[in-house]
């Protein structure tokens, strides 16, 4: 009986001590997985947030139409017209710097209607003596009649011609050719256009482009930027451009320089898989 009792009083005992212990709870940390063998701990790797590259910034062109464009094309239509207009600078004395901004604003950066209907590049109209082709415009008056060219090249030789033909326009001549302010104020003053806000309007476009860089070169001078920021140099991050020669295709192009077609159709704003003959793109 006594054994009987002592047994009892020994089963009692331990179950009150298995009763006292703490329960174990297994719990992972935030960003710790734990491994299959025991003890073992793999820290998981963190990638940094996907950066998307900041998107073209848009403007509203107001001459001859208005065109909406972004910063990447003017720099496209900058890196495609400037040496034409360092030649005709050369020619005709006009600062390149000037011949840019005019074809920048005149054309809608080559996307206006009359750039794309007549390659006119300089809205010019077709005045007493014009004997080529012509296309009916609305501007100042409904319809008016402007100057229409085979190619763009055309239209920036008959800007030159125009300025170095016209007497009321003389008085730029005697300018200094890196003086583009004076040139941006004298062309409203000699009737060029009848926009009070011209001569700002070309001004903006030469420093943000740093169109006077072009001048310097001409004129074998040290050009010093006056902004330090210049959006021809920030073309949205792509810093790698190509001109479209005979034979090019995108996918030609894409091989080149280890891209993909259809990035380079969405950082040209291109439609289709047409190119022509000197088009600038932006690769990368």
């Amino acid at each position: 009986m006594f054994k009987r009792i002592l047994l009892l009083f020994v089963v009692l005992v331990l179950a009150s001590c298995n009763s006292t212990k703490s329960p174990i709870v297994t719990t992972k940390k935030k960003g710790v997985s734990y491994g299959k063998k025991s003890g073992t701990v793999k820290t998981q790797e963190r990638r940094a947030p996907y950066q998307k590259k900041s998107k073209p910034v848009e403007e509203v062109i107001e001459s001859t139409s208005r065109t909406v464009v972004t910063n990447d094309l003017i720099s496209i239509y900058v890196l495609k017209f400037k040496d034409v207009a360092m030649s005709n600078m050369k020619t005709y004395g006009i600062p390149a710097s000037i011949i840019l901004a005019q074809g920048i604003l005149e054309s809608g950066a080559g996307k206006g209607d009359l750039a794309i209907s007549a390659n006119n590049h300089f809205g010019i109209k077709c005045h007493v003596g014009w004997n080529g082709e012509t296309v009916k415009h609305d501007d100042d008056s409904s319809q008016e009649c402007f100057r229409k060219y085979n190619e763009a090249g055309e239209s920036y030789k008959d800007h030159a011609l125009f300025l170095t033909g016209r007497s009321r326009y003389a008085s730029l001549f005697s300018l200094p050719k890196d003086d583009y302010e004076s040139w941006a104020n004298g062309l409203r003053k000699a009737g060029y256009a009848t926009d009070s806000k011209y001569p700002e309007k070309l001004i903006s476009y030469i420093e943000r482009y740093d169109l006077a860089q072009y001048d310097a070169k001409v004129l074998g001078l040290k050009y010093v930027s006056k902004t330090q920021n210049s959006t021809l140099n920030r073309t949205n991050n792509y810093d790698l451009v190509h001109e479209v020669q005979k034979g090019d295709t995108l996918y030609s192009i894409s091989k080149r320089y280890n891209v993909l077609v259809d990035d380079l159709k969405e950082r040209n704003n291109l439609s289709g898989n047409t190119l022509s003959i000197g088009q600038v793109l932006m690769v990368k």
